[in-house]
């Protein structure tokens, strides 16, 4: 009997900007006024959410009618203009976990529709942080996931595009090769953030080498459905899981070598586990 030969991506897991919202967190659990809570799910990963909830913090869907003290958190992905400012005015302490290069994206986007541009946001129309990016960009403002839902004639001809941090280098091109015949001014600001760069380029580069690969995080993480969307591109025997337990030894027939990569918001304790859980099956 022999095992797997399991590679772990060069680049996986926690990028700076959820490592940085989940010390403002645990942070907060122990220092700021109770109750604690974020608004939405901090990251989009349940375990971690779990575990925060174990740790005193819980998640309100939506902002409160009335005064109510306490702590509320803003999470990773942002959230749309002005939600900071009536937190504050209900007289609830706000601790903004917004990552730094999502408040980079809100400030381009807002300052193209002041510039009169047509904004088009690049990214997944009902994703928070997609959310958030279009009350910068104006009402009027498009969310494409591709150049098929782009509308058949522009209503501006100056455009502007800004860019879910997760996405992809490849899905940004191709919707600027599609805008640039038709639009007479085009101005484009690459948000995507560089650790989702990092992670896509090692994850692609991972996936040509193995026989197949396993990707490590929340099904609702749209950076992990990204890196799986990636790989298989590259190594259709490629499979998205969020913990250890649902790995089949059955997608392992006739493979030597599995490589290993996880979203953003996947903790490096998940994607040990799952290492060691490959390397146990015997082949």
């Amino acid at each position: 009997m022999t095992s797997l030969d399991v590679r772990i991506s060069k680049c996986a897991g926690f990028c700076w900007g959820v490592e940085r919202a989940l010390d403002m967190t645990l942070a907060a659990a122990e220092q700021a006024p109770k109750p604690v809570n974020t608004l939405g799910p901090l990251i989009h990963n349940p375990s971690v959410i779990r575990d925060l909830k174990r740790r005193g913090v819980g998640v309100i869907g939506d902002l409160p009618d009335t005064a109510s003290g306490g702590t509320v958190i803003l999470r990773s992905h942002g959230v749309p203009r002005g939600v900071k400012e009536r937190l504050c005015d209900l007289g609830i302490q706000v601790i903004d976990a917004t990552c730094p290069f999502v408040t980079a994206a809100q400030e381009k986007a807002a300052r193209l529709k002041g510039d009169g541009y047509l904004v088009i946001i690049l990214g997944e129309r009902d994703h928070p942080e997609v959310l958030g990016l279009r009350s910068y960009a104006g009402e009027d403002s498009l969310v494409v996931e591709s150049p098929a839902d782009l509308p058949a004639k522009l209503p501006n001809k100056r455009v502007g595009v800004v860019v879910q941090t997760t996405q992809s280098q490849e899905r940004l091109s191709e919707l600027v090769a599609h805008l640039a015949p038709s639009a007479k001014e085009l101005l484009v600001h690459n948000t995507i953030c560089s650790a989702t760069e990092q992670r896509q380029a090692a994850a692609m580069a991972m996936a040509s080498e193995v026989d197949a690969v396993v990707v490590v995080g929340g099904r609702d993480s749209g950076n992990t459905r990204r890196l799986a969307e990636l790989c298989r591109a590259r190594q259709p025997n490629t499979h998205h899981i969020e913990s250890a337990n649902e790995i089949d030894p059955a997608w392992f027939g006739g493979v030597q070598t599995v490589g290993v990569t996880a979203g953003a918001s996947t903790p490096p304790e998940q994607i040990e586990a799952v290492a060691r859980h490959l390397k146990e099956i015997e082949l």
